[in-house]
């Protein structure tokens, strides 16, 4: 079993934290702007209820791109995956996480993945509910039933910010919406997405969100099944193949744990069967990546030989 003591962990996250300095934060969003580059923090969380843990494990930090797989496991209930895959696919791609190129050239212009910016939107725009508050509390709901804590919510100054800079999600929601693949008001859906990156927890909660992920869709405590098995391996399965923005094929072959980043600095992981792992350091490499985070899970990895692979 990996990293019996927080000293363990504190061991590696000294290690990777020199990778820090050579990242830089999401300054494009200027509400992250404001993230201490030097953060790092982990926390691990087993079956059997343990979670240890190193750095400032309870400052909280915003989801951005992991709210991606934590929507589409929402929207896979929802819907179904034959539903959700007419309007989106299931392919990785070598482009950044905005671009809008591969929808120009695909037939139907329909998103590669639910893990790029595109997909992503559509995906949020499949949320069942009357209106942007609905849709947004029962997207809350749910996290709060992953977490088993109610008091999660969103940060508002982040929402606002990326609500007023996020040009180029509305130029992909322009295009989906011309194709027909979206089908509501820009603003709302804008309003939605935002409030959905802007949701905020800490590592320990992150880490158990990656715990229900690596047990199936079982909760660790009750024993509830929060998500169907096959819904919770299609997420995994997204995890590896896109979750690492266009890096995804390098991260598995140096470290093969399912993860999904965020340009805040997290990264939420899942070893398949054995536990759940929650990261924080919003120094990002060129990828858009938690530069020290990824040090860390190869440390890790290595150290302990967690790659699924």
């Amino acid at each position: 079993m990996p990293c019996r003591s927080s000293d363990e962990l504190n061991t590696l996250v000294a290690k990777a934290k020199k990778c820090a300095k050579s990242g830089k934060v999401a300054d494009y969003i200027p509400a992250l702007g404001k993230a201490n580059q030097d953060d790092l923090s982990i926390a691990i969380h087993y079956p059997d209820g343990r979670c240890i843990s190193a750095g400032c494990i309870e400052k909280r930090f915003t989801l951005q791109s992991i709210s991606k797989v934590i929507c589409l496991a929402l929207v896979l209930i929802d819907r179904g995956s034959n539903y959700v895959f007419e309007h989106v696919g299931m392919e990785p791609t070598g482009d950044p996480f905005n671009s809008i190129a591969k929808l120009e050239t695909m037939s139907p212009s329909k998103p590669l993945n639910p893990m790029i910016n595109a997909g992503a939107l559509v995906v949020t725009h499949l949320i069942k509910g009357n209106s942007v508050e609905e849709r947004f509390q029962r997207l809350l709901s749910f996290i709060h039933e992953l977490t088993n804590d109610s008091t999660i919510n969103y940060c508002e100054e982040v929402a606002r910010s990326e609500f007023e800079t996020a040009h180029l999600n509305r130029a992909l929601c322009y295009f989906l919406k011309q194709h027909n693949i979206i089908e509501e008001d820009v603003e709302q859906l804008m309003e939605l997405y935002t409030k959905q990156c802007a949701i905020q927890m800490n590592v320990l909660d992150l880490a158990r969100i990656g715990l229900v992920f690596a047990l199936d869709g079982v909760d660790p405590l009750s024993g509830k099944q929060i998500m169907p098995p096959d819904v919770a391996r299609i997420c995994k399965t997204f995890m590896v193949t896109c979750g690492m923005y266009n890096a995804s094929g390098e991260f598995a072959i140096k470290i093969g744990i399912p993860s999904k980043s965020g340009v805040s600095g997290g990264i939420m992981g899942a070893v398949p069967g054995k536990f759940g792992i929650g990261i924080f350091g919003p120094s990002l490499d060129e990828k858009g990546n938690s530069i020290a985070g990824i040090k860390l899970l190869e440390l890790l990895s290595k150290n302990y030989k967690l790659s699924m692979f």
